[in-house]
């Protein structure tokens, strides 16, 4: 399991204006914390700190120490603001993580015996993924870095449903919850004829 921290400053300049000010002089990055009994904060983190946080998958679902001027903060990734074309982060909104509340988050699905399924190997199929992550209800102590979604049993013209999915203990899929069993892949007969 990984420690993920970072090391943030209060701001009390706000507005689109010192937003902008922020990334164009200092190289920061706006945010804010809110949610917890506390009232919502305004920060900034240094930008090339954060990308290169960002590059590990792992933190979209893990809970973060953030250090605002000594005081640590554990939250979660809520939402980021990427620029539309160069896709660098222009604001990001964190939740603060209570120890004995629930709390939602995104939880990457990771596919594994892709390559060695009967349906793909043997039989020619082709694998179509409908989903690449799921919203998960749980204890922050619970929080899966990923979900397993082993594909070696599936056959041809077989989908691969929420209810499938072996989720750790503590650990509830909202769509699930809410009567969706949404499919998340499915291996379907080649389109392409071989010569």
């Amino acid at each position: 399991m990984n420690n993920f921290a970072l090391n943030a400053e209060a701001r009390s300049d706000l507005g689109k204006g010192a937003s902008r000010r922020l990334r164009r002089n200092a190289s920061l990055v706006p945010a804010v914390i809110y949610g917890g009994e506390a009232a919502p904060l305004s920060i900034s983190l240094l930008a090339k700190d954060f990308a290169k946080l960002l590059e590990n998958e792992a933190v979209f679902s893990h809970v973060l120490a953030l250090n605002v001027d000594g005081n640590v903060e554990t939250v979660v990734i809520k939402a980021l603001q990427r620029h539309p074309a160069k896709g660098f982060v222009l604001h990001a909104d964190f939740v603060r993580v209570v120890a004995d509340h629930k709390l939602n988050a995104t939880v990457p699905l990771h596919f594994i015996n892709a390559e060695t399924a009967d349906a793909v190997k043997l039989q020619g199929g082709e694998i179509s993924h409908t989903m690449s992550e799921v919203e998960v209800s749980c204890l922050p102590k619970d929080l899966p870095e990923f979900i397993e979604v082993d594909l070696a049993k599936v056959a041809i013209g077989q989908t691969v449903h929420l209810s499938d999915l072996t989720v750790p203990a503590g650990v509830e899929l909202v769509a699930l919850a809410h009567g969706n069993d949404l499919a998340i892949a499915n291996i379907h007969a080649s389109r392409v004829q071989g010569e």
